[in-house]
C-alpha cells in the first residue's frame, strides 16, 4: 500500500500556553508513541498536515514521519483534535509501529451496493458501525473495510462474523456486532379532520344547520349580549316588593294630566 510522507519537529515546552505559542506560528502539537518508544513531543507544520488529509481521504494508511537527521519512523494518525468552533487542529497522536509486528487499528467501512430493501422494499439503509477494529501487519493494512449490501431486505442486518474476509487482517470486534442494518420506513401518520359546522349554513339536503355551543343553550327571552343585567338593590334603597315612586317632573315642565274618568 502508499505511504504517505509527513515532517515532525521536536517541540519545547508543555501545556497551553507553549501549544497556543505553535497553533500561532501555523503549527499543530503532536505526540509520537509506540510499543517501543518512549513518547516525544514533536510539532507539524498545519498547511502540510492539512494537504497529507486531503490525500488520505478517511482510508487507513501509513505515515513515514521525517525527522530531524534523516531519522525516520512507520505511524498511522491514532487521533485527531480539532476546535469545535473554528475547526482549527489542536493535536495529533501519532502511533509508532514496526515492520514486522502487528498492529491493531481502526478502520473506517465502506458500504458497497444498492440494498435489495431499499431498492424493491422501499427500506432504508443504516449503519450501526462506521469503524471497525482490527489487527494485521502493516503491509496487510486495508484502505477500507468493504461491507456489500446487495442482497440486505428490509428486517436484516450484517454482523461482524458475516463480513468477507481479508487476507491477513483479524477483525478485534465481537461477531455479533451490527455493521448495517436495513429497517423499514416510519409509518406516516394520518390526522382526521373534522368540518364544524357554521350557524346558519344550509346543508347539501337543503335543511338548515342547527345552531351550536353558546347559541345553541339560549333561550327566547333570555337577555341578549349588550343589554343590562338586573342589579340587587343598594343598601338604603327601596324594599324588596315596594311600589316604586314616580320620578319627579324635570324643572319648567307641566305636570301630567290627570287620567280620564270614565
Amino acid at each position: 500500500m502508499k505511504k504517505y510522507q509527513l515532517t515532525v519537529t521536536p517541540r519545547e515546552g508543555t501545556g497551553r500556553s507553549a501549544s497556543r505559542r505553535l497553533r500561532k506560528a501555523e503549527k499543530i502539537p503532536a505526540i509520537l508513541y509506540g510499543k517501543h518508544t518512549k513518547p516525544e513531543n514533536v510539532a507539524i507544520a498545519a498547511p502540510e498536515f492539512t494537504k497529507l488529509l486531503k490525500e488520505i481521504a478517511g482510508r487507513a494508511t501509513l505515515i513515514e514521519l521525517k525527522r530531524d537527521a534523516g531519522i525516520t519512523a512507520l505511524s498511522f494518525l491514532q487521533e485527531i483534535q480539532r476546535d469545535p468552533i473554528t475547526d482549527r487542529y489542536l493535536h495529533v497522536d501519532l502511533h509508532e509501529v514496526k515492520e514486522n509486528e502487528k498492529m491493531v487499528i481502526n478502520v473506517t467501512i465502506h458500504v458497497v451496493g444498492e440494498a435489495y430493501g431499499v431498492k424493491t422494499e422501499g427500506g432504508i439503509l443504516g449503519t450501526a458501525s462506521h469503524r471497525l477494529r482490527i489487527r494485521c501487519f502493516p503491509k496487510d493494512l486495508p484502505a477500507f473495510i468493504e461491507v456489500n449490501v446487495t442482497n440486505l431486505k428490509v428486517g436484516g442486518a450484517i454482523h461482524v462474523g458475516e463480513l468477507k474476509p481479508i487476507t491477513g487482517v483479524e477483525f478485534m470486534d465481537d461477531k455479533n456486532q451490527t455493521v448495517v442494518l436495513c429497517v423499514e420506513p416510519p409509518a406516516e401518520e394520518v390526522v382526521a379532520v373534522v368540518d364544524t359546522p357554521v350557524e346558519g349554513a344550509v346543508a347539501a339536503d337543503g335543511t338548515a344547520v342547527p345552531a351550536t355551543g353558546a347559541a345553541a343553550a339560549a333561550k327566547p327571552g333570555d337577555a341578549k349580549p349588550g343589554d343590562a343585567k338586573a342589579t340587587a338593590p343598594a343598601k338604603g334603597d327601596a324594599k324588596a316588593g315596594a311600589p316604586a315612586k314616580a320620578a319627579a317632573p324635570a324643572a319648567g315642565a307641566k305636570p301630567a294630566a290627570p287620567p280620564a274618568k270614565k
